[in-house]
């Protein structure tokens, strides 16, 4: 089975390339095979996940945006699904993967006992370790460089206008 990632190598927004290299760093981390499928660049790979995506799951002006992450043909998510399934630790259970040999019967630890980083290692960390992790991904979010939309539906506009300047192209 092959994780699939739909990007775009061309994104204008900071915050779909961050959310992009986040999916992409996490899983070469963790050594978990997948393929980028670049969707800017790619005519068949946009039509083909936009074509994928269940209703539910697109947004209100029915495009969704990258990434998208997918099993071979089954949808796994997008990034805030990817993003919640993570901090709960059931991301395998997200990407339709068994846990790797090493890891007990859930995902309970995306890391073996021996590997975790110890106190010392991150004491820096220590002061932020009692923010609560969706709290601080949306603080993340809200410090992001000014050239970011300020809206979802800014954000949802600028990317219409770059389809639409890619078809011109």
């Amino acid at each position: 089975m092959v994780i699939k990632v739909f990007v775009a190598t061309v994104a204008g927004s900071t915050a779909i390339k961050k959310k992009q290299q986040e999916v992409v760093g996490f899983l070469e981390a963790n050594r978990i095979d997948f393929e980028e499928k670049d969707i800017a660049c790619n005519e068949d790979n946009r039509k083909w996940m936009r074509d994928n995506v269940p209703g539910e799951k697109k947004p209100q002006n029915g495009i969704p945006l990258p990434p998208q992450i997918f099993n071979e043909e089954q949808y796994c998510g997008d990034f805030d699904s990817f993003f919640n399934a993570k901090e709960v630790n059931e991301i395998f259970s997200f990407l339709g993967l068994a846990s790797p040999l090493g890891f007990k019967g859930s995902d309970k630890s995306l890391f073996n006992e021996d590997s975790k980083p110890s106190v010392e290692d991150h004491e820096d960390d220590v002061a932020d370790s009692t923010e609560e992790p969706a709290e601080k991904h949306k603080e993340e979010e809200e410090n992001e460089e000014t050239e970011e939309p300020v809206t979802e539906e800014e954000e949802k506009e600028e990317a219409v206008t770059e389809e639409k300047e890619e078809e011109n192209e």
